[in-house]
């Protein structure tokens, strides 16, 4: 179980963001946030497979986003 933090609230949004959205390819996630996202990865591995591993600044974009609910949708609009 992750703790609380300063407000209270529970972070471990890692989990989550890699439950609901692990399948995602990581050059999907590069249309989004550019050529740099989980820099030294294939763009065919998938977020789960990488999620562990991502440099601090990845792992930003995708808190973010997340915790803003605006990732889906611009998953949504980059696969397409």
């Amino acid at each position: 179980m992750s703790k609380a933090g300063l407000d209270n609230r529970h972070r471990n949004h890692d989990g989550e963001i890699s439950h609901k959205h692990g399948n995602t390819l990581v050059g999907t996630l590069r249309k989004i946030y550019g050529p740099g996202f989980a820099a030294g990865y294939p763009a065919t591995e998938k977020l789960s497979e990488v999620m562990i591993q991502l440099n601090e600044t990845s792992l930003s974009q995708l808190r973010r986003d997340h915790e803003t609910r605006h990732l889906e949708h611009k998953i949504a609009k980059a696969s397409k």
